[in-house]
């Protein structure tokens, strides 16, 4: 995962989507910054990106890697800390084609 000139929120929102779970800034840091996080994914981490009906991809061939969680803590001093929180949602109760005008 790399970044240029990135906030700690655009960080954040890189991680949800890495992640798959909602990740909020809480550092107050109000910089931008230029990272390089290298970690092996796990294997939630390999399905969430692979494509339906096609098997994740195998793991790095030497699989020695940080996980993302250790990765975030030794390169970039940032700690990941699970919390209950309210999140926003839509809910679609229908969709209908559009008439032709």
């Amino acid at each position: 995962m790399t970044g240029t000139a990135a906030t700690v929120g655009d960080i954040a929102l890189m991680l949800s989507q890495t992640a798959g779970r909602k990740v909020v800034d809480k550092t107050g840091l109000t910089g931008r910054y230029d990272i390089t996080l290298k970690y092996t994914p796990d294997e939630n981490h390999r399905a969430m990106f692979s494509m339906p009906g096609v098997p994740p991809p195998p793991p790095p061939a030497d699989g020695s890697g940080p996980s993302l969680f250790t990765a975030l803590q030794e390169q970039l001093g940032l700690k990941l800390e699970p919390q209950k929180a309210l999140v926003e949602i839509f809910v679609i109760d229908r969709a209908e084609k559009p008439s032709e005008n």
